[in-house]
């Protein structure tokens, strides 16, 4: 039976910027409190970006239809609209929230690759409004990554209420998130997904050893960077292995990309070794290209990598 995918999360510009010298140049420690500094930057570049936007591109790639749950802007949607148009990513259930832009990240990086990021969340601020009973619960598998908090908190216990499976991945929001609202969101998730650092803040916010995740999620798939990911469950952990890219050029986005090639293992009924390893080889595309959705594989060039990193 063929799942519809919900990727509830953000959308969001990236408005990139590199700064051509050294922020501790022009910082002056004994003047932190009465901070005024300008730095002139070589261009910028706008890329498509946000957790629903990078992990739909990715499931895109894989040959699924997902749709995106997230809020855009009316003052500036156009163009990330045209984007996934193009990329044969369904529109339909993205919230326009007008008198708003679009969240945006502003970000600056020095010849050091230290970052100054300003976001502004815009129209993230407002939910992304779902319509849970326009589902079918036996047909439809959700991720919850980071977005709006409301959604965050509210889409977990709706999909339990209807049955619905869903993937949690708190992410970036979990500063914002307490530990009430974490357990509770994390209480019946099929998978929960974080990076190490991560899930130690999961755990120290929630007050749950990894042991008592496992009782309430059953399985938690945690990626470690150039470390690869490793699967646990109640039955111990399952290591799995980088997948090795030609280049490194751009780590960001490596995690929504691994996220999508997961998530199509899942809706093929594979078992999850298999899955985390195709999370594996999108990750190993992403990181080649500078932004979050500017590489592109063919199924071919998929399978060779997938088959090399199983042998």
């Amino acid at each position: 039976m063929k799942k519809t995918i919900i990727v509830s999360g953000s959308l969001a510009y990236d408005r990139i910027m590199d700064f051509p010298g050294y922020f501790s140049q022009h910082i002056l420690p004994e003047k932190i409190h009465v901070l005024n500094v300008c730095f002139q930057v070589n261009g910028v570049r706008e890329k498509f970006g946000g957790t629903a936007g990078n992990i739909a591109y990715s499931l895109g790639l894989m040959g699924e239809s997902p749709l995106i749950s997230a809020s855009a802007g009316g003052h500036d949607y156009h163009r990330y609209f045209l984007w996934l148009e193009k990329n044969g990513i369904s529109t339909e259930q993205i919230r326009i929230v007008e008198d708003e832009f679009t969240a945006s990240a502003y970000i600056t990086t020095d010849l050091s690759d230290n970052q100054i990021t300003g976001f502004h969340p815009g129209a993230m601020k407002h939910t992304s409004g779902l319509d849970f009973d326009k589902l079918k619960p036996d047909e439809t598998l959700c991720i919850v990554s980071p977005g709006n908090l409301d959604d965050m908190v509210s889409y977990p216990r709706m999909c339990k209420e209807r049955g619905i499976e869903y993937i949690f991945d708190p992410g970036q929001s979990l500063p914002m998130l307490d530990g009430k609202d974490l357990t509770e969101a994390i209480s019946g998730c099929r998978i929960m997904i974080s990076n190490d650092y991560e899930l130690d803040l999961i755990i120290k916010k929630t007050g749950l050893a990894k042991e008592a995740l496992l009782e309430r999620t059953g399985t938690v798939v945690t990626t470690l960077g150039d470390l690869g990911s490793k699967i646990t469950t109640t039955q111990g952990e399952t290591p799995i292995p980088l997948v090795k890219a030609r280049q490194v050029l751009d780590p960001t986005g490596a995690g929504d990309s691994y996220r999508g090639g997961l998530i199509t293992g899942l809706i093929q009924g594979l078992d999850l070794e298999r899955c985390a390893r195709m999370g594996s080889v999108c990750a190993s595309f992403a990181v080649e290209c500078y932004g979050t959705q500017e590489y592109r594989f063919d199924p071919d060039e998929f399978n060779e990598r997938l088959e090399a990193c199983t042998r």
